[in-house]
């Protein structure tokens, strides 16, 4: 069976704990910590004034070409530890330099409104249907 595609979901979605624990994700960052020898690295956005860390363990994509300071994207499952914070099982871990964030930010949100609408008027023409039966 394979995984999950992931659901893109933005770091500050994740470190608030909006996003399930178990669930397949996709998320950036800027890569601002690595530690080979316990396979973890640390990514970092800043959202409305405000910084976000996240924790990717990185034990099934090592080795990878390291860039501290470089944005990454990064595709896994999240988990949680002690004290609940949140940190992704990485299982693609990519270097993202050459990716425009705030457009791919852009475009993220206007796909999910799209997938709102579409849903929305998916529902209300079931609603439709059932009334005509």
């Amino acid at each position: 069976m394979l995984p999950q595609p992931g659901v893109f979901h933005f770091l500050w979605e994740i470190c608030s704990g909006t996003v399930n624990e178990g669930s397949a994700v996709r998320t950036f960052g800027r890569l601002t910590d690595y530690d080979a020898e316990i396979s973890k690295a640390d990514l970092s956005v800043r959202h409305n004034s405000i910084d976000y860390y996240l924790r990717v363990l990185t034990s099934l994509v090592e080795p990878f070409e390291v860039q501290i300071g470089a944005k990454y994207m990064v595709l896994g499952e999240l988990e949680t530890t002690t004290g609940n914070v949140p940190v992704i099982q990485a299982r693609l871990l990519i270097n993202a330099d050459g990716v425009d964030l705030p457009l791919l930010e852009r475009a993220v949100q206007e796909q999910r409104k799209y997938l709102q609408q579409r849903d929305r008027t998916a529902l209300e023409t079931e609603i439709a249907d059932r009334r005509d039966v």
